[in-house]
């Protein structure tokens, strides 16, 4: 647990940091990749790497690299041109942080992740063990994503939700999340000149989203994606701080204790690595929409999902597929391993237990999700 003594954040005992950095930080006003710049984060980097930190960098601005490269006005729209882009602009990227890394003696690697690398289960144990490797050895992994197989449905969307996804897989102590923002405020200060920064909040606050601007979860925007991915990395009992990375020197002064931005704390216990893993799923095979009685089982009193608390059935799955559970409203509860096929739950939704048997007419487990197979939003 990070803890704030006479006005210093307690950081110096998270060893392992996942630190994103925005495009915005990293390119030079559409005049491609800021040497520069990227430099100065190098530096920063390489600082607390040999003050003995384990450091995992995820970058952003492989698609604006790509932009310059081809010399294109204006972002591309379709997902064919942004792909090119990105896979154009990553040469770049990787071949710049190689390079000012290297100067300093530090070995780098590249990680290119989709969805899918995460929410396959083998494909994600290996990406652990991998990673595990390159921190033993003293290499720090830069992560992108796989911009040119995604598609819109494994798409994580954006680098700070694949940050958050790190951040769990690797079991971080700390993700710092680098903005042109200064941090998280009660109101959005572009229409609230006295909106506050606020220094530390609860991941979990449902009430962040209004605060961030905009309906809610399913919102979109800078600092809502921020807000949603420090609620990612929480289910994983990893705190997130977000800075901004205009000021000088903000990672050695936030590992200082230097009240920078704004700290997202969880009072989480760290979850299991079969748990992180269900996490990962932002895409799932199926919906369950459950009742206003399962969802307060499920949340606090982390129960299992029964099929009386099923009000509907979404999409079609298997037995052992991972699907979401929702509430009336649609808000996502949990994701967990499903007991039945799409056919068999919709057969046995609302039926007490006793009934389940006399519907399916075998044996099996009671249980439409088991706690130990879920993981709670």
């Amino acid at each position: 647990m990070i803890e704030v003594v006479d006005g210093q954040r307690q950081l110096k005992a998270c060893k392992r940091i996942v630190v994103k950095i925005g495009s915005s930080l990293l390119t030079a006003n559409g005049a491609g990749l800021d040497i520069e710049a990227i430099s100065h984060w190098a530096k920063q980097i390489v600082d607390l790497h040999e003050a003995g930190h384990e450091m995992i960098l995820v970058s952003s601005g492989a698609v604006a690299e790509g932009m310059v490269r081809m010399k294109l006005p204006s972002r591309p729209t379709d997902l064919p041109s942004l792909q090119a882009c990105a896979a154009i602009g990553q040469m770049g990227l990787i071949q710049t942080w190689s390079s000012v890394l290297e100067r300093h003696q530090v070995g780098t690697a590249q990680v290119l992740l989709t969805h899918d690398d995460l929410s396959d289960r083998r494909r994600y144990l290996n990406s652990c063990d991998a990673m595990q490797q390159l921190l033993d050895w003293r290499v720090i992994p830069v992560i992108n994503e796989n911009d040119t197989v995604s598609t819109d449905e494994i798409r994580f969307g954006d680098n700070d939700t694949l940050a958050a996804m790190v951040a769990g897989q690797v079991h971080a102590d700390l993700l710092i999340i680098l903005t042109d923002q200064q941090g998280m405020f009660d109101s959005d200060p572009r229409s609230n000149p006295n909106a506050v920064l606020l220094s530390t909040v609860r991941a979990l606050d449902d009430g962040l989203f209004e605060m961030a601007g905009g309906s809610g979860a399913l919102g979109s925007g800078g600092m809502q994606t921020k807000v949603r991915a420090a609620r990612l990395a929480a289910k994983s009992g990893c705190p997130t701080l977000i800075a901004s990375g205009e000021s000088d020197g903000v990672l050695s002064r936030l590992m200082a204790g230097e009240m920078l931005g704004t700290l997202f704390v969880t009072d989480n216990d760290r979850i299991t690595a079969h748990q992180q893993w269900l996490a990962a799923h932002l895409q799932t095979a199926g919906r369950l929409v459950i009742d206003d009685g399962a969802v307060q089982a499920i949340k606090t009193q982390h129960r299992s999902l029964l099929p009386v608390g099923v009000k509907a059935i979404e999409g079609y799955f298997e037995r052992g597929d991972v699907v979401e559970c929702v509430d009336p409203q649609g808000k996502r509860i949990a994701v967990g391993r499903v007991n039945f096929s799409s056919r068999s739950a919709e057969l046995v939704k609302g039926l007490s237990s006793d009934k389940v048997y006399q519907v399916l007419g075998e044996s099996r487990s009671l249980e439409m999700i088991h706690r130990n197979h879920m993981a709670i939003y």
